[in-house]
């Protein structure tokens, strides 16, 4: 049986850069992902936003042209209001050639990266897989998604609030289209939350997400029906490529370590809960995840986990989840047009830019020194 220090569940880009982080303090890694291919079973739109892209080293080259124009829609899709960024705020990203970049960062700072072995669960430090060997490891670190089997294995919180979204993705001609994000606020069609069309001229995404207990007819129907008349999407120019999955929009749990391991990325509702924005909390929480997990095993001192402190991040964006609750609380289109009309003036532009181009997208969980 192999024995490691750190388990990583999950090979998304927040276990991917857990393990990077641990592996480059010396600590014998282990990634173990249930898919035989990181290529298949994308499921994020891949949208990195600025304060991303200012704070990490992200790879140019896989990254889609800077988007600035954000245009709102009402249900009528009439008139929308269009903010426009003196900055390049969002880039979409190659999801596929991101994943592959940070498995081979991982495996160059020393990580193990096993594909095809999916998890069965954890127990008194030996984690078990489907037609594989059960693995002895130190510490284990659930990044195996929104339904997290790792958190529920250790006791730890589990997300209990989701949105689910489903996404079309696929080429467009070049020098068609002019790149921006399109934001349809329509109860009928995103129960909760949008539907969007993002196009940085080289690739369209197509989507839609909502409350699951609104969307009876199926998020793909809904999604096709969306797509057939959404506003800003060019004509595909090559193959169709369909994502889908469970969104957590609880925010941050409040459990997220204790002394077998801890959580990070989607396990931990790592989401902003107004923008189900999930790529800039994973990588700040995986920073700070890779710091209090080298520091526990290096001194054993389980004063290293409070630093891990899920409740001490909700406190910090409490304002976010209560404009998560209100938006969810647009039920019909009439409530929707009239969200979108308060939005035109003065103040309710500037808080439309406040949340789509502002720099707190999620607190900031850069890696501390231990007190005490």
């Amino acid at each position: 049986m192999q024995t490691v220090d750190a388990l990583v569940v999950g090979a998304g880009l927040a276990g991917l850069s857990t393990a990077q982080l641990l592996a480059r303090q010396g600590l014998d890694v282990l990634v173990a992902e249930r898919r035989r291919t990181l290529t298949t079973g994308i499921r994020t739109t891949g949208i990195f936003v600025r304060r991303t892209l200012d704070d990490f080293d992200l790879p140019d080259h896989l990254l889609g042209p800077g988007v600035r124009d954000v245009l709102l829609y009402p249900p009528s899709r009439r008139a929308p209001i269009r903010l426009t960024s003196d900055r390049d705020e969002y880039r979409v990203a190659d999801m596929a050639g991101v994943y592959e970049h940070a498995r081979r960062e991982a495996e160059s700072a020393g990580a193990q990266v096993r594909l095809g072995a999916r998890f069965r669960g954890v127990r008194a430090g030996v984690a078990r897989f489907e037609g594989a060997e059960p693995v002895a490891a130190r510490f284990v670190v659930g990044a195996d998604g929104a339904r997290s089997q790792v958190a529920r294995d250790l006791g730890l919180d589990v997300n209990r609030r989701f949105l689910v979204g489903a996404e079309l993705v696929h080429p467009v001609a070049s020098g068609t289209t002019v790149p921006a994000f399109h934001c349809v606020l329509d109860p009928r069609i995103a129960p909760g939350y949008l539907g969007w069309v993002i196009d940085d001229g080289r690739h369209a995404h197509v989507g839609v997400a909502g409350r699951p207990d609104a969307m009876r007819t199926g998020v793909r129907h809904l999604l096709d029906a969306f797509a057939a008349g959404a506003p800003g999407r060019a004509d595909p120019a090559g193959p169709v490529e369909r994502r889908g999955g469970p969104i957590p929009v609880g925010g941050v749990l409040r459990r997220l370590a204790c002394p077998a391991g801890l959580l990070v990325g989607d396990a931990a509702g790592a989401v902003s809960p107004l923008t189900a924005g999930g790529l800039d909390p994973c990588l700040r929480m995986a920073a700070l995840a890779a710091s209090v997990t080298a520091a526990y095993l290096r001194t054993g001192d389980r004063r290293e986990l409070e630093r891990y402190d899920g409740a001490a991040l909700r406190a910090r964006y409490r304002t976010r989840l209560m404009l998560r609750r209100a938006f969810a609380g647009i039920r019909s289109p009439a409530a929707a047009e009239a969200a979108v009309t308060a939005l035109r003036g003065r103040a309710g532009r500037a808080l439309a830019a406040r949340i789509l181009f502002g720099d707190g997208s999620f607190p900031n969980v850069e890696p501390a020194p231990a007190t005490g």
